[in-house]
């Protein structure tokens, strides 16, 4: 933050007592150097505003997609983890039930971390 653009209650009072020492045929370049202060310091605050809600946004955007891709590949990797099992041996159920609940848990600690929530408990 530049010291400059800061204005604040000693930036008034300044340019009031170099009012005061100069006398009033100098008001119009004291009020524009001022309100050339004030409109730097709001364009200042406008983009970090701007930039802030930016970096919000495409943080947001960035997480719905990998959110999508985790939940295509859940179900990509949930296929084979239930087949194997329920080949390969005579009750196979309870390690697909382990499986799922295991792919489940890890979207939903995603979709928490992303939105930033915890899901509601009943």
């Amino acid at each position: 933050m530049n010291r400059e653009d800061d204005l604040g209650h000693r930036d008034i009072e300044a340019a009031l007592a170099t009012r005061r020492e100069l006398g009033a045929r100098y008001d119009a370049e004291l009020v524009d150097g001022f309100a050339e202060r004030i409109e730097r310091a709001v364009e200042r605050r406008v983009s970090e505003e701007v930039a802030l809600r930016q970096r919000h946004t495409v943080g947001a955007e960035g997480g719905r997609l990998r959110q999508f891709v985790l939940g295509v590949i859940s179900l990509g990797v949930g296929v084979p983890v239930t087949i194997v099992p329920m080949v390969a041996t005579d009750n196979g159920l309870p390690a697909v039930v382990v499986a799922w609940l295991g792919i489940a848990a890890v979207n939903a600690a995603h979709a928490s971390a992303v939105t930033g929530r915890r899901p509601e408990r009943h």
